[in-house]
């Protein structure tokens, strides 16, 4: 889905690589053939494993990115029909500074490829009542917002974004770039967590300021975004509320694989490679180190570093054999705690809905005991919230002309529920279509004239993902940081992981960090073929 955990502030990046850590721990690598640049292969082409490759590429290595579909994006893949566009999966662009990053260590300006636009209002958030609020970064306009909904609560709106900001300047700023792989880098900021009161659950936080439930409801949902149950998600995910206040909500022209095709690009610029159609069966481990991997056809691609962007369970579970590993052993990785699924229906319309926002999130009838079955019960209920994306709001490139291009997502169990979504997934849509006909697009029974799904099952057998979770392991405490898969392996050397199931999570901001995070970790280039 869509945006944004912990990251790094615009202040912390440069356009070079990142420093070292301070204790000097960076892995050594085999040597490379004298005069040749060493080889690295990355796991997989989301948006971690595509920024990782642009990173190594920049800093001296040859990398060939191996992506199992037949085209580039993991969940950003696009799908195109009938005229449509379809963004698979994320649709808000939030930190806009860690692309042009990115491309200005390639030696480009991001606007050289693609084109920004500013999204107003950030989200229109439907209540069950009816009644509507347009949630944005003008912080004037949010408080005309508050008021007009619970007059009493904006004074406690207020202080709620004040938090906000001092979680962000900790957690966004100050430790997302870290690379949480030893015990002692959680116990340097565990004091200023515990002050930030990271114990508290997202929902608990906006109780402590606000006590209108819509507001509640309003100020928490962004963990949803990232997978995370804001009942139980650490509350550091509320400094979502000022990262999107400070950096603004953005979509790129012509959809969201805008990006993949631009990020594909400079990695072709800088001299690598990306295949497709290429799934990786296993990764090689000789004498404890990584040294390259085999496909599912039985090539053997050697390299001196590996980098998985796969589904964090599913490198451990499933491509890296159990006698090399000790700290995430089958039993543990079985063991956490994961994310919720989502079940999408992508469909486009002849004419338009004019008056329908960019991104609406249509809350349903309850929030918390929907949610404790989706998290905690895993049953699929027949109530439920959705977001609508109608990228057409901003874009009219992505729908023939004047037809809108839609997906309406509804959060549901991940596959531990034992729902057959091969029998469900039309009842599913169905009822999602009665619901939006209702509410926000009335007659939208005769006006679908293209149409496609995405359950649970296509993130297990399409996209690789343990229990056909979306966003990999939830964003727990005790789930996050050092608690979490590290981003350099624990037990193989030159293994290192990126994307959503590792420091710092899901979302894009949290993809391109994990794989910002590499240049702490991985030895420079030079430092290998030398």
């Amino acid at each position: 889905m869509l945006t944004l955990p912990v990251t790094i502030s615009r202040d912390a990046v440069g356009t070079g690589p990142a420093s070292p850590p301070a204790d000097g721990r960076r892995d050594a690598a085999p040597p490379a053939r004298a005069g040749q640049r060493p080889q690295a292969i990355v796991i997989g082409s989301g948006f971690g494993g595509l920024a990782a490759a642009v990173r190594l590429l920049a800093r001296g290595w040859q990398v060939t990115v191996l992506e199992r579909l037949d085209a580039p994006g993991g969940r950003a893949y696009v799908h195109r029909q009938d005229g449509f566009t379809f963004d698979a999966g994320p649709t808000v662009i939030t930190a806009p500074f860690l692309l042009e990053e990115l491309w200005s260590i390639a030696g480009r300006r991001l606007s050289d490829d693609v084109t920004l636009k500013p999204v107003f209002p950030f989200y229109r958030i439907r209540f069950d009542d009816g009644k509507c609020m347009d949630y944005s970064g003008d912080a004037q306009a949010m408080r005309a917002e508050v008021a007009r909904l619970s007059p009493d609560d904006v004074a406690g709106y207020e202080r709620f974004m004040a938090a906000s900001e001092q979680i962000y300047k900790v957690g966004f700023e100050q430790l997302a770039h870290v690379p949480f792989d030893h015990w002692t880098d959680m116990a340097r900021v565990a004091p200023q967590l515990m002050k930030l009161q990271g114990w508290r659950t997202v929902y608990g936080m906006a109780c402590r300021h606000v006590r209108d439930e819509r507001l509640r409801m309003a100020l928490t949902f962004h963990s949803l975004l990232v997978g995370g149950n804001p009942f139980a998600t650490t509350s550091v995910y509320s400094l979502i509320s000022h990262l999107e206040r400070r950096h603004g909500v953005h979509w790129a022209v012509g959809g969201t694989g805008a990006l993949v095709r631009g990020m594909v690009q400079l990695i072709e610029g800088l001299g690598g490679v990306v295949r497709c159609q290429a799934p990786v069966a296993r990764i090689l481990v000789e004498q404890g180190a990584a040294v390259g991997v085999q496909l599912a056809d039985g090539e053997v691609v050697r390299a001196q570093a590996v980098v998985s962007n796969a589904d964090t369970a599913n490198t451990y579970l499933k491509l890296l054999a159990p006698e090399h590993r000790r700290q995430w052993t089958d039993r543990k990785v079985k063991r956490a705690k994961y994310s919720m699924s989502l079940f999408v229906w992508y469909f486009g319309v002849r004419g338009q809905y004019p008056d329908v926002a960019h991104h609406t999130i249509a809350l349903g009838p309850r929030y918390k005991g929907l949610l404790h079955d989706i998290f905690n019960r895993k049953v699929l209920t027949e109530d439920f919230s959705l977001y609508l994306h109608r990228p057409t709001a901003s874009d009219a490139s992505v729908a023939p002309p004047g037809c809108d291009t839609f997906y309406a997502l509804a959060p549901v169990p991940h596959l531990e529920s034992g729902t057959d979504w091969r029998t469900q997934a039309e009842p599913m849509r169905r009822a999602i279509q009665q619901r939006l006909e209702s509410t926000l697009l009335p007659g939208l029974g005769s006006r679908v004239i293209s149409s496609r799904m995405l359950t649970p099952l296509d993130f297990e057998q399409r996209l690789g993902s343990h229990l056909g979770a979306a966003f990999g392991m939830a964003p727990l405490l005790t789930q996050s940081a050092w608690f979490r898969p590290h981003n350099r392996c624990e037990d193989v050397r030159g293994l290192y992981l990126v994307g959503a199931g590792t420091h710092p999570g899901a979302g894009l901001p949290g993809v391109l960090s994990s794989a910002r995070i590499l240049d702490s970790v991985v030895p420079h280039g030079s430092e290998v073929s030398t």
